[in-house]
């Protein structure tokens, strides 16, 4: 606060006036024209800020970029003092601003949470050297890491300590520095992006799974959904083959009852055909025991006549016999009498 004295007033009448700072320039630059080392660095930069993107898809409250001015003082500003991570992230900020640089004074005072520069052998120094302090001691980042594209062994990783330094990060087991400022792991991944093939820095959650790109994540949708659609095709023809199966155990059931009904009709019939045969055989011995007993009835008629003829015999020989000693006493009186009964 200061005291100004006008030309015609006493120090009575002064009047005090507060003292406003300077206001912080509003000319700023953010774009110098002058391009990344390469292009596997520009791949790189992209790799990292798409796949956070496509990793915190959901959330709103986060910033990334890179190769974007950070503007942090206005001296800075003044002096072109441009400072430019390849990779950054601020936490619990508005994501959805549109931003053409990161202008400390307009974002509340926040600076980056995490850096990542794109190392090359004319920029390695700097990185690990002014660019570090700078990170360290002015914008208290507290994950910091550098990595070379072309030379996957230089990677390095900081976290800054409550001491107030920044602690070198231990690998590891597969190499992999963690970044407690958002919760993943930056290792190294082998593979084709953009059409080039190189060692890339990647992200990689909690699991060790690795965090996607947009392009990769809709690969694995859509093979999750080909797989999920040939699962479903395979359920389905496993389903069919289940009642085909079915069918053909209900159509040989079938078949089996229908043999067992043939067979069963074959027994019937033959026990039929025995019933019919035994009935034929019974009415043929009942018909050869009618024919015996006509035969016997026959046998005893003719019996009964011969008897009756026999007794008729006996009968007449009887009379015979009668008339005969009828006779025979008619002689023998005759011949007591003196006559002879051949003489008559």
């Amino acid at each position: 606060m200061s005291v100004e004295l006008t030309a015609n007033t006493s120090p009575e009448t002064a009047t005090e006036t507060e003292w406003e700072p300077p206001m912080p320039p509003t000319d700023l630059i953010f774009d110098d024209g002058e391009p990344l080392e390469s292009n596997r660095h520009r791949i790189a930069m992209n790799v990292l800020i798409r796949s956070l993107q496509q990793a915190w898809s959901a959330r709103h409250d986060f910033y990334t970029g890179g190769n974007m001015f950070i503007y942090y003082s206005s001296e800075q500003a003044r002096n072109r003092d441009f400072r430019g991570p390849d990779f950054f992230a601020v936490l619990d900020v508005d994501g959805t601003k549109e931003r053409q640089g990161w202008v400390v004074w307009q974002e509340g005072g926040r600076y980056p949470d995490v850096i990542v520069e794109l190392m090359s052998p004319s920029t390695a120094r700097i990185d690990k050297g002014k660019k570090k302090e700078l990170y360290q001691q002015t914008f208290r980042t507290p994950d910091y890491f550098v990595f070379d594209p072309f030379e996957a062994n230089a990677f390095q990783g900081w976290h800054l300590q409550s001491s107030g330094g920044y602690q070198l990060l231990e690998p590891n087991e597969r190499g992999w520095l963690w970044c407690e400022s958002l919760g993943f792991w930056l290792g190294t991944w082998s593979g084709t992006i953009d059409r080039e093939e190189a060692i890339w820095l990647r992200f990689y959650d909690t699991e060790g799974n690795l965090v996607l790109l947009p392009e990769e994540a809709e690969r694995q949708k859509a093979e999750a959904e080909r797989q999920k659609a040939e699962a479903e095709r395979q359920k389905a023809e496993a389903e069919r083959q289940k009642a085909e199966a079915e069918r053909q155990k209900a159509e040989a059931e079938r078949q089996k009852a229908e043999a067992e009904r043939q067979k069963a009709e074959a027994e019937r019939q033959k026990a039929e055909a025995e019933r019919q045969k035994a009935e034929a055989e019974r009415q043929k011995a009942e018909q050869s025991q009618q024919l015996a007993e006509a035969e016997r009835q026959k046998a005893q008629q003719a019996q009964q006549l011969a008897e009756a003829e026999r007794q008729k015999a006996q009968q007449a020989q009887q009379i015979a016999e009668a008339e005969r000693q009828k006779a025979e006493r008619l002689a023998e009186r005759l011949r007591s009498l003196g006559l002879d009964p051949e003489e008559l």
